[in-house]
């Protein structure tokens, strides 16, 4: 009876245990599938490959309860649109300390009928805040000359960078996963424009005609080397005549889609300050705000896919 009692109370213990623990999982897998800001894992090992190949020695980071928290406010301010396909298309996030760039959007499971992709972010992006991130990004297009008191510097808020940054890389996915831009395997491909390329791009990594100029060409992100400091001014006013809202939108077509709608919802959705300043011995000299720019404006009605409800 009582070997009997026992075992019957420890099966009695066992499925508890057992139905609890299949709820829990149940809980999770759907609070993973609710929550993408919830789907933190170690990056894909193709990603620390490729660093790695690169002469670097990344590392996982985990997330302190704080920095969790900022990851959490990020996913909770993006557009409806970016909301609604990452639930679907965002396997994973990920965290590296000693990563070389600032975020990496990849695909995973290509085998898969549904796209997938991974965001992995450098970990101490959860530093900053967006003007700390923004200036340091937008330096490594110029070289600092002897003694010449000049400095560029982003003015985009007090708002965390990862808000920035993750917007920036969920836009790539809506793109890849919707088509606002082409995606040709051969970047010199000609291919059909969409609207948001038409008369604004000729190629892929090449801008329409209207808008090659002398001096962009060199800068950094379309040469892929820094220009001197001092020509910082005659850079911006030259951008300002083109429909590009930062520097680093001329690299591509997906990376100007990417910026301008990361700076539009920035500006325009959360009330933040974006724009950049030229200045001597701290004295502003020159000053660029793509979001003043007609050029840029004109292309804003495109981006009202993004937040309908």
């Amino acid at each position: 009876m009582i070997r009997k009692l026992g075992f019957k109370l420890s099966m009695a213990a066992f499925f508890i245990l057992f139905y609890s623990t299949f709820t829990f999982a149940q809980k999770l897998d759907y609070s993973l599938r609710k929550d993408p800001s919830q789907r933190i894992q170690i990056a894909p090992e193709s990603v620390f490959k490729s660093f790695r190949e690169a002469g670097m020695k990344p590392v996982n980071h985990t997330l302190t309860p704080t920095e969790k928290e900022k990851v959490n406010h990020a996913f909770t301010l993006l557009p409806p649109l970016h909301q609604r396909i990452l639930k679907q298309h965002l396997q994973s996030i990920s965290f590296m300390d000693n990563m070389p760039n600032t975020a990496l959007t990849s695909p995973v499971d290509k085998s898969g009928a549904t796209k997938m992709f991974n965001i992995t972010f450098r970990a101490s992006l959860l530093d900053e805040d967006i003007s700390q991130w923004a200036t340091w990004k937008e330096n490594t297009c110029f070289k600092q000359e002897a003694d010449s008191n000049y400095s560029v510097r982003v003015e985009g808020g007090k708002m965390d960078g990862i808000i920035y940054v993750l917007l920036h890389e969920a836009t790539h996915i809506v793109d890849l996963v919707t088509g606002i831009t082409p995606h040709p395997e051969d970047a010199n491909a000609i291919v059909e424009p969409t609207p948001f390329t038409k008369d604004i791009w000729r190629l892929m990594n090449k801008p329409a005609d209207p808008y090659i100029d002398s001096l962009l060409e060199q800068t950094r992100f379309r040469s892929g080397k820094p220009v001197p400091i001092s020509l910082a001014p005659d850079v911006y006013s030259q951008l300002s005549k083109t429909p590009f809202p930062s520097l680093y939108a001329m690299a591509a077509w997906s990376e100007d889609i990417a910026e301008l709608a990361t700076i539009y919802h920035l500006t325009n959705k959360l009330n933040q300050p974006f724009y950049i300043v030229f200045t001597k011995n701290n004295v502003e000299l020159a000053r660029f705000e793509p979001m003043k720019n007609a050029l840029v404006s004109q292309r804003l009605d495109q981006l009202s896919t993004f937040y309908k409800p």
